[in-house]
């Protein structure tokens, strides 16, 4: 079961909507083929429909373009093969009805291979004391979609990228104490060594999303991530292969956007304490 974070361990392997990539996500037939090629974690969106019901769907769009299963339809199939094999993250994307998400986990006796992760913090302090022993995992940063997806916006969404992670670190630490997290999920671009250090030294693990770059989950896994997030579980073996030694790594596909987001986030003078150079 997926825990307190293990240095030198292999990135547990996480499905986006279960396999996105491979078949429609966020549906029984994308679990089961992100089963198929071997994901540790599954991890699907819970959205409050606009008749209040609890469905597995990205947003509202999303619930409307398909019948979406209702929450419990998808739990019911963890409890059989071949979904019975795996854990699962609920995704929560919006406040309210924390009470009954907790409840029907509790119901369908899951909550020891359940997580939670949200952006919303009200939600996270509301299920910690619903249910002690669910696993909670804080979403950062509050976001809606992959920004470097926009060419346009890139020069804006850089300087934004860089910020946030020279932010992160430190607020690994006061989230996690402050609401009892198990882990974090970060957007892969914010995530650093420092990161990883800092995740390390709280005791939670640091799960990066949406990486579908070979390159860059190999990098991430190098880096120390406990947990690795993909529409296309398909490309895990090849990321553990390079850091096994076993293949050559492939340039990340992405490598303009990281190598401006280091320079981007380097200290700025007044920021570098006096100590620096002697430490260095």
């Amino acid at each position: 079961m997926a825990g307190e974070p293990k240095p030198g361990a292999k990135p547990l392997r996480i499905g986006h909507k279960g396999a996105d990539a491979i078949v429609t996500g966020n549906t029984l037939e994308s679990f089961e083929a992100a089963v198929d090629v071997g994901v540790d974690v599954i991890e699907f969106d819970v959205l409050r429909d606009r008749d209040g019901r609890l469905v597995v769907a990205h947003d509202y769009e999303d619930a409307l373009s398909r019948r979406a299963m209702d929450l419990t339809e998808a739990l019911d199939a963890f409890r059989y093969a071949p979904l019975d094999s795996v854990e699962f993250d609920c995704d929560l994307k919006l406040p309210g009805r924390e009470a009954e998400l907790a409840g029907v986990l509790g119901g369908y006796g899951l909550i020891d291979r359940a997580m939670i992760s949200t952006m919303e913090v009200s939600s996270l302090i509301k299920l910690g004391r619903l249910e002690p022993d669910l696993r909670l995992g804080w979403t950062f940063p509050k976001t809606r979609r992959d920004w470097t997806s926009q060419r346009w916006l890139r020069p804006a969404v850089l300087g934004g990228l860089a910020l946030l992670r020279r932010q992160f670190p430190k607020a690994i630490g006061e989230r996690a104490g402050e609401l009892g997290l198990t882990s974090v999920w970060a957007y892969h671009h914010v995530i650093t060594p420092r990161a990883v250090e800092a995740a390390r030294e709280a005791g939670v693990q640091l799960m990066a999303w949406t990486v579908d770059d070979p390159g860059r989950l190999a990098e991430l896994s190098k880096m120390g991530v406990d947990g690795l997030v993909s529409n296309d579980p398909r490309l895990f073996a090849g990321a553990e292969a390079v850091v096994e030694g076993k293949a050559p790594a492939p340039e990340p596909q992405e490598g303009d956007v990281m190598a401006e987001l280091e320079e981007e986030a380097e200290p700025s003078a007044e920021e570098v304490p006096d100590d620096q150079d002697e430490r260095d």
